[in-house]
């Protein structure tokens, strides 16, 4: 089981990761559990604050 994230309205969605046409990754969220990754290191985990869509972003 991947990294798992309840948002502000009970909702649980999990990390999966994705490479790009060029390589890079990509990394979004979903409710569907299977395939899900852990928390890659040097990133963080926020919350749209008018939807509850949780969204990654680089720690500072």
């Amino acid at each position: 089981m991947g990294f798992e994230k309840i948002n502000k309205h009970g909702q649980k969605y999990y990390l999966h990761g994705k490479e790009g046409v060029h390589g890079n990754m990509l990394y979004f969220f979903s409710k569907e559990e299977e395939g899900s990754i852990d928390l890659p290191t040097g990133f963080e985990v926020i919350e749209n604050e008018h939807t509850g869509l949780p969204m990654l972003k680089k720690k500072k």
